[in-house]
């Protein structure tokens, strides 16, 4: 396995000073993010150190000489929209972007993009079905003809009134990947696995990676802790930001020894990226620079790095 982490958590950084960062700090990569040009939809959105919009040969050879001059790979592209969304618009506007993040990563061949499938949050899982598999269909189609392997973040995306209440992201349970991969069987479809949202959920998140294990084409490396005096205040289906807080690794309720003794146990050999959503180390590019270096100092344990 290789340690990264998701570049989202530096956006006021070039994509030079992303991996120059990287090396100093001695990540193996990192995922870098693929948002279009322009304002941020929520917090960690919005964020381009890869422009797919305009991406000549020059810039491909630049973003390659920059990976080779830092000795840094690039373990993914993420971009995190909602292409299943009651917006038509912004549907659209999603998966025409992901087509072109898809193109990227195959020109680039890094050969992963890490997204959301979305969802309607006002309709049930039933309802949403049949626009997940015409939008999905042919996005994992296009995937597999350019090489590319995509990986879906199991975050419900269920946090604040306008994702009440089904979430914006339907791939969230062992339940909904078996049906998902069930309709659009490729192997250019897979998870990008992030144990810190079971944890919420009250679920088990070490068992899914044994069933799963030809899916996985990524992980993030993010830490959640529950406040069991909140939740037993408030109760689980209230808004989940009321009982819990994202947290760096080891500063939550994730067994970090034991889910990445899993994911070796299974033989994923892939790229970890530690996600920073922790807003005690959020005031500053020094305080987030060290976020990454205590999340590192915390996973090397388990793993060579």
């Amino acid at each position: 396995m290789k340690l990264g982490f998701v570049s989202a958590i530096l956006p006021e950084c070039s994509l030079d000073q992303v991996l120059s960062i990287a090396a100093e700090e001695k990540f193996s990569s990192v995922e870098l993010m693929c948002w279009p040009p322009g304002k941020a939809e929520r917090r960690y959105a919005g964020v381009t150190h890869l422009d797919v919009t305009n991406l000549s040969l020059d810039a491909i050879e630049k973003v390659q000489d920059l990976t080779a001059l830092h000795r840094v790979s690039i373990s993914g592209l993420g971009y995190y929209p909602n292409p299943l969304s009651a917006d038509q618009a912004e549907a659209e506007t999603a998966v025409a972007h992901l087509r072109k993040v898809i193109d990227a990563a195959s020109a680039l061949g890094v050969g992963v993009v890490n997204s959301f499938v979305g969802r309607d949050p006002a309709l049930s899982i039933e309802a949403n079905w049949p626009h997940f598999l015409d939008t999905w269909r042919p996005l994992v189609k296009h995937a597999e003809d350019k090489g590319v392997r995509i990986g879906i973040e199991n975050c419900p995306m269920l946090f604040t009134a306008d994702e009440w209440p089904g979430g914006k992201n339907l791939a969230i349970s062992p339940a909904i990947w078996r049906r998902m991969f069930e309709d659009i069987p490729s192997k250019s479809f897979g998870l990008n696995y992030d144990p810190s949202h079971f944890i919420w959920q009250q679920m088990d998140y070490i068992a899914p990676l044994f069933e799963f294990r030809d899916r996985l084409v990524h992980v993030h490396a993010k830490d959640a802790r529950i406040d069991r005096a909140a939740l037993d205040a408030h109760g689980v289906l209230a808004y989940p930001k009321l009982w819990h807080t994202p947290k760096l690794p080891g500063l939550g309720d994730v067994r970090w020894g034991a889910f990445l003794g899993a994911l070796a146990e299974v033989g994923y050999d892939g790229h970890v990226a530690i996600e920073v959503e922790d807003r005690a180390f959020e005031g500053t590019l020094a305080k987030r620079r060290e976020s990454l270096i205590i999340s590192r100092r915390h996973l090397v344990q388990f793993m060579m790095g």
